[in-house]
């Protein structure tokens, strides 16, 4: 797993301009990264927070409302608006939990598996090449970045369910 708190050697310092191009080459790579599924997305007339529920409820099956609240980080009103046309579409369904028939477990359905597929394959392409690109060790340092990024309090978490695959060979 990459240590971003690790005391290895520091970079250099950054210069104001240099933090303001990475920021600025962040939102150009989301702009591209996100084209083709949005329009693919509008389609359906969904947008990217249908296309985050169907990667999430994807990545984990069974996963409550309550847990997926959790990874978006929205209000609970904006998830039902978004799960309800997912649910309505056939993309997704609530499962009742076998010992809490009080709790709804989200699943893809078949259609919402093609299309989380067809969603992400770009994307996945679109990093594969980069990787090739860069080499090896760009990799690790992309992803060090990348988790750097996200806030510290869910760090731990966030390295625990997507690093781990990438250290064992996993997807």
């Amino acid at each position: 797993m990459v240590d971003v708190n690790s005391t290895g050697p520091e970079p250099a310092q950054e210069n104001p301009d240099d933090l303001r191009r990475a920021a600025e080459l962040l939102f150009y790579a989301y702009r591209d990264f996100t084209a083709e599924p949005d329009r693919l997305l509008s389609q359906y007339g969904f947008g990217r927070a249908h296309h985050r529920v169907l990667h999430f409820v994807g990545r984990n099956p069974g996963i409550t409302v309550a847990g997926l609240l959790g990874i978006l980080r929205i209000t609970k009103q904006s998830l039902a608006r978004v799960l309800r046309q997912l649910v309505e579409g056939e993309f997704v369904e609530r499962r009742r939990h076998d010992e809490d028939r009080r709790r709804r477990h989200l699943h893809l359905t078949v259609t919402g598996n093609d299309l989380e597929g067809a969603l992400s394959a770009p994307q996945q392409d679109r990093i594969a090449r980069a990787f090739a690109a860069a080499g090896a060790d760009a990799v690790a340092a992309y992803r060090s970045v990348l988790l750097g990024l996200v806030d510290e309090a869910d760090r731990a978490n966030v390295a625990a369910t997507t690093l781990s695959a990438a250290s064992t060979g996993g997807d």
